[in-house]
């Protein structure tokens, strides 16, 4: 599979370095150092390589934005059309101090950033996912907890878009836990941002994971 990540800090790199382990084409892009960015292509394998956040686009299927909120609605828009691609959204409302929240952008503060991502792009693809697990997590060399894997929960309208997600939150070495449809990612973002804060507060970030208990 073809994915372009867009936002090449601590969660783009780790799961692009997992899925080019895995055999996937990756193509990281959208660093402030362009130095660094090959440096992260070149360590993580022969089957990625680092480009412009167009070329990410263009020359892939899946696309993950992991940017901070703030520089997300410049991105859709200078990559429009985003037409029949599978964007998958870790991005959150948070500040990088953790201390506050937005819920969506200035166009719309009711809805979802996922949501205003797909309005920005109607004819994408959008699928929430991994914001319910941290960077260091993804990074480390094992996602798991003891006896048990971590959950990640997804959500998105369209079906063959969310079965092709939850195969990459597997390949993570995480357990793909299917949310509902896109509105869910109020409610997944809200919980996002409910679950770092308390990693933080409790001194506990980032050793934590969140699990989906079945019976």
């Amino acid at each position: 599979m073809r994915i372009g990540i867009i936002g090449a800090g601590n969660m783009g790199a780790a799961l692009g370095k997992i899925w080019a382990k895995a055999g996937h084409h990756i193509i990281f892009s959208y660093s402030r150092n362009e130095n660094k960015l090959r440096q992260l292509a070149a360590s993580a394998g022969e089957t990625a390589r680092a480009g412009t956040p167009q070329e990410a686009v263009a020359h892939s299927d899946v696309i993950l934005f992991a940017v901070w909120v703030s520089s997300l609605e410049d991105i859709i828009q200078a990559l429009r059309p985003l037409n029949n691609k599978i964007v998958i959204t870790c991005v959150s409302g948070l500040q990088p101090d953790f201390t506050g929240q937005t819920i969506g952008l200035a166009t719309d503060l009711k809805i979802s950033v996922a949501e205003t991502i797909q309005q920005f792009a109607p004819n994408a693809k959008v699928v929430e996912a991994f914001n319910t697990t941290f960077a260091e997590i993804i990074a480390s060399d094992s996602r798991q907890f003891g006896s048990d894997f971590p959950s990640v929960f997804y959500c998105g309208d369209d079906v063959e878009a969310k079965q092709v997600v939850a195969g990459l939150i597997e390949e993570c070495g995480y357990q793909a836990v299917d949310a509902g449809n896109l509105i869910v990612a109020r409610t997944l973002e809200t919980l996002a941002t409910a679950w770092v804060q308390f990693a933080v507060s409790s001194q506990l970030f980032p050793n934590l994971g969140l699990k989906a208990l079945r019976r």
